[in-house]
């Protein structure tokens, strides 16, 4: 028998000797830099974020020269780069894309702020050297409409400012006024961690006073703190954590209203609960809309490594690549793998096998902000707060017809009339409210008949809604709740990962039917059925809300 013979280059497009020049002269780098070994599998995202912040683009021959430098087959490292869409694939052929790209965020705040006339106008104004793409939520809901100059939001943004900041070069995202390292330990920051490292505290008793306070998830599930930590300190070791800054739910951007005044406290809650669940190595996974967080954190971090207050773990800053699904808990982890964002189905959850197959602790990142003052103040101070029969405080991203947009600090169980009475400074003059989301994207869309419900996890479910991350977009008598319905169930659209039937086509024939004049009740409700009873994860599962509740509160609208 003749053996097979072996091949002198993988199979696939062969490797031009310039673009593997660039790639090892880029992968060099990142080895100087970081000094660890940038072709491990994991760091293909990031490799591929150096590859197009380098070039603008991912060429056919970069592709391949990076594929032969991780070992990785073609497809796969294709397959990667274009589930993405941050990253500018270009085949083999195609024009570069314009060197400069202006993304105009369409989602429902943006949307209802004039999104739509600033996208029919910037291609006019600015020309043919600048793209202009619709995006999905920039997370920058309260200074809607938001225009994104190559990384620098532009806020309220108006075609004349957009002109502006391209002509003069304004492409970095701007960082506000925080509290640096210096600061947050000038009056007591990192106090609690190393006093648990030095014995002062028991893991049980931290725990302890998170179960009292009834700290939950605040990344939307609302699961308590304390319980998860339990759970994953009763897992074999090593642990790791998975920390989710990926806030992709069109209207919420709370996340990134902390990160960009206090990242420390973030930092020091997150070193907190790493320790009560016996975590060895972490992993913080940051939207890449969030470029001056990012900005922010790797220079903070690099502060507190290079004088830390105690012993650290491992700390890694993963970047995503722009995909709404990567906020879901397994999804975000096969990201941070260097895959593509799909969910896994469960059983097994991420406590069990999560991050390279070790069980894991993944946090929304507003969650363990917490942790330092409840223990500080204890439990007691964060449970008093609270109406309606709720305890602890929730973080409103509100965003829409009110008058003093932002992230509000209110207690949970606060009604959405009070919400915007005492916090937002009422409506905006000249108008009323008519109907509001209570949750963000999938939520569902609530009347202002129901504006006196309490907002807190497991008091909207009756009605057909949830609180999820506390996203409030606010509607007036001038908004339509159908026209809101359809915005949202495109950007579901959009952002389907596409890996199960009900979720992938469910969305694209729920927005072909929701364009018609009158909706067809029955099929939509059928459709609604399917996806929510078949799809893998959240996204299918919660899409329909919008189109439901909107059937049901707003029927006049759709012909019923």
């Amino acid at each position: 028998m003749n053996k097979q013979a072996v091949r002198a280059t993988p199979k696939g497009r062969s490797v031009d000797p310039q673009a593997r020049k660039e790639i090892d002269a880029l992968l060099a780098a990142a080895q100087k830099k970081t000094g660890s070994d940038p072709r491990r599998r994991d760091l293909l995202i990031e490799n591929l974020h150096r590859i197009q912040d380098r070039y603008r683009q991912l060429s056919a021959a970069h592709l391949a020269a990076l594929a032969e430098a991780m070992r990785l087959s073609q497809a796969e490292v294709y397959e990667v780069a274009t589930f993405y869409h941050h990253f500018d694939v270009v085949k083999e052929g195609e024009a570069s894309p314009a060197p400069l790209t202006v993304r105009v965020c369409d989602s429902i705040a943006c949307e209802l702020a004039g999104a739509g006339k600033l996208l029919e106008r910037l291609p006019q104004i600015l020309g043919r050297a600048v793209r202009v793409l619709p995006a999905p939520c920039v997370g920058r809901c309260e200074v809607a409409p938001v225009a994104v100059v190559h990384q620098n939001p532009i806020g309220q943004a108006t075609p004349e400012a957009v002109r502006a900041a391209v002509q003069g070069k304004n492409l970095a995202c701007p960082v506000p006024p925080y509290t640096d390292y210096a600061k947050y330990r000038k009056f007591g920051g990192y106090r609690l961690i190393a006093d648990c490292l030095a014995g002062k505290h028991k893991r049980d008793a931290i725990t302890k006073i998170m179960e009292d306070a009834g700290l939950r998830g605040l990344g939307g599930a609302g699961f308590p703190a304390g319980r998860k930590w339990r759970i994953l300190a009763g897992m074999p070791a090593p642990r790791l954590m998975a920390v989710n800054i990926d806030e992709g739910e069109p209207g919420t951007f709370k996340d990134r209203w902390y990160l960009e005044r206090d990242p420390h406290r973030f930092l020091e809650g997150m070193l907190v609960a790493a320790w009560c669940a016996g975590v060895g190595e972490i992993y913080i996974y940051l939207r890449d809309e969030y470029a001056g967080c990012r900005a922010l954190l790797e220079r903070e971090l690099a502060k507190l490594k290079a004088k830390p207050p105690c012993a650290l773990p491992p700390i890694h800053l993963r970047r995503g690549a722009g995909a709404y699904i990567c906020g879901e808990e397994s999804a975000m982890i096969e990201s941070i793998e260097g895959k593509r964002g799909m969910p896994r189905l469960r059983p097994p959850y991420v406590a069990e096998v999560g991050l390279f197959g070790y069980p894991t602790l993944e946090h929304n990142m507003e969650t363990v902000f917490w942790v330092r003052q409840i223990v500080e103040q204890g439990a007691a101070w964060f449970a008093a707060h609270g109406r309606n029969g709720r305890k602890g405080l929730r973080s409103f991203s509100v965003s829409g017809r009110v008058a003093r947009p932002g992230v509000h600090l209110a207690p949970a169980g606060i009604t959405l009339r009070a919400l915007v009475d005492e916090y937002c400074g009422g409506m905006l003059p000249g108008h009323r409210l008519y109907g509001y989301l209570p949750g963000g994207a999938s939520g569902g869309i609530l009347p202002a008949a129901l504006a006196d419900l309490p907002l807190d996890f497991d008091t909207l479910q009756a009605h057909g809604c949830f609180i999820g991350s506390a996203a409030i977009v606010v509607l007036s008598e001038k908004d339509s709740a159908a026209a809101a319905a359809r915005n949202l169930m495109r950007f579901f659209r959009d952002e389907s990962c596409g890996q199960c039937t009900p979720c992938r086509v469910g969305t694209a024939k729920a927005l072909d039917l929701m364009k018609e004049k009158r909706w067809n009740r029955a099929l939509l409700e059928e459709l609604s059925g399917a996806m929510m009873d078949a799809s893998i994860c959240g996204l299918g599962q919660a899409a329909p809300n919008p189109a439901l509740s909107v059937m049901k509160y707003f029927a006049k609208e759709v012909g019923g």
